[in-house]
């Protein structure tokens, strides 16, 4: 598909195409198309990326196939975000989210209703395994708005929007996630326009099977609500797959245009593919469409349209005619020359990490000795006991007598551990005295811990070297 950046090159099928007929007489020639790339990993394309909050709970509870409980929790979450003013613009800001919310459950569950802990682990775990297959990168900013996929070039021709999907279809999650989210989008953003001559916005689809493999009820009922009513807001949706059978018969139903290429049958299961197909196309008395689909060569296709009243025309065979851009995959070179030219590049390249929940959630407990929480550091500082905590329980009996400066070194060296250590845990008693109740130390208290027991130590070095010369 990439290939319709690019500026076509004449082959033997497709001049034996034009000539067949006469294109050359009729204006065909060799032209691109404008294009704009797009990739959810930002790798062959501008990233794609989308705020937790513009999900909203009930897409996500759809997308994560959670139970009536844990849809709950997750409503929950999002109300005492909105209500507390903290912003859920991605992953980590909802998994700090829930980890809040099912800590200090007594707090809220007044007002919203019971949090249960096992509800909110589940959550967590949904959330890691969109996070592997690059949710981490899809969910932020800065967003995408949708008006950006309908602009037109100087000359005034709607741009191309290609998706690369090469790595994301290995993601079959997050590709979902990204296709639901976008017909919803549509549908809830697009004004309503009736009938009108033209689409403003037509959605292609590659790969549909992705979409509808191993799909919850709930997924499949909003794809289909989706599908049903999206056509009045102007917007067209045509989903590719191998085989109908791929499309849930309720989805395929609402589908008016049909273009079928040739569909091969082997096997039993393969055959009863090649019936399906051929019984979703209006009957043409002329040829049996069970046996042409099977024998379709290539450009050619059997086609199906809506006709003026709203009923599908009867099915016909058709030759396609050859594209005026290139056929394959463009060079990489090719492509990150039209990326770094591209008008969207400057607001889309980089991501944003503005102060949003995580951050939020971190001040916010260590500015409150009534909140408690499980969120985890970025960089955490790691305590380092006291050198009283580190020495052995016991010390197996020498086998030979040890000299005699070494053992007062040792013993004034406890000495002055133990003097020292005291003195620290007197400092620590006094540094936390004031101390909230909770489970978890707050990083100033952690990061004082620290200085404390690093001085400490160096202050008995210090006076062990003053006493005794270098340490070795």
């Amino acid at each position: 598909v990439s290939g319709l950046a690019k500026v076509g090159e004449p082959n033997a099928k497709v001049t034996e195409r034009m000539e067949k007929y006469k294109l050359a007489d009729k204006g065909f020639v060799f032209k691109s198309y404008p294009v704009e790339f797009w990739d959810l990993y930002g790798e062959k394309g501008l990233p794609i990326r989308v705020t937790i909050s513009e999900m909203g709970p009930q897409l996500l509870s759809k997308i994560l196939n959670l139970s009536e409980a844990q849809e709950g929790v997750l409503n929950i979450v999002f109300r005492v975000a909105d209500d507390e003013n903290l912003l859920l613009i991605d992953i980590k800001d909802l998994k700090s989210m829930i980890n809040h919310v099912s800590d200090n459950a007594e707090l809220y569950e007044n007002k919203y209703g019971a949090v249960a802990k096992k509800s909110a682990t589940t959550l967590i775990r949904s959330l890691l395994t969109l996070e592997e297959q690059g949710g981490d990168l899809f969910f932020g900013e800065p967003a995408l708005e949708l008006s950006d996929f309908m602009q037109c070039n100087d000359e005034g021709k709607g741009m191309i929007n290609v998706l690369d999907s090469v790595k994301l279809s290995t993601a079959p999650e997050l590709y979902s996630t990204f296709l639901l989210w976008m017909i919803s989008e549509l549908y809830e953003t697009m004004p309503e326009v009736g009938d009108p001559e033209k689409p403003k916005f037509v959605f292609f689809f590659d790969e549909a099977h992705l979409l509808f493999d191993d799909m919850s009820p709930a997924f499949q009922k909003k794809v289909e609500q989706i599908v049903r009513l999206i056509r009045s807001k102007g917007i067209g949706l045509y989903f590719i797959t191998q085989s109908p059978s791929d499309i849930p018969d309720t989805v395929l139903a609402q589908l008016g245009n049909r273009v079928q290429h040739a569909l091969h049958a082997y096997t039993p299961k393969e055959q009863k593919a090649v019936k399906t197909a051929a019984e979703t196309f209006r009957p043409n008395p002329e040829f049996d469409t069970k046996e042409v689909i099977s024998n379709l060569g290539t450009g050619e296709a059997l086609v199906s349209v809506l006709e003026e009243k709203g009923a599908p025309s009867i099915v016909q065979q058709v030759d396609i005619l050859p594209p005026q851009s290139y056929i394959g995959p463009i060079e990489d070179n090719y492509r990150a020359e039209l990326m770094s030219i591209s008008s969207l590049r400057g607001k889309y390249r980089d991501a944003v990490d503005r102060e949003s929940a995580y951050e939020m959630l971190l001040n916010k407990i260590d500015n409150n000795p009534n909140i408690q929480s499980e969120i985890p550091q970025d960089a955490p500082i790691r305590e380092i006991p006291n050198q009283a905590e580190q020495a052995p329980a016991e010390q197996a009996p020498a086998q030979t007598q040890a000299p005699e400066q070494p053992k007062q070194k040792g013993l004034l060296e406890d000495v002055i551990g133990i003097a020292v250590g005291t003195a620290v845990d007197q400092m620590a008693k006094q540094t936390t005295k004031s101390k909230r109740k909770t489970t978890r130390k707050t990083t100033v208290e952690k990061a004082t811990t620290t200085v404390v027991n690093t001085a400490a130590r160096e202050v008995t070095k210090g006076i062990i070297r003053g006493l005794f010369g270098n340490m070795k």
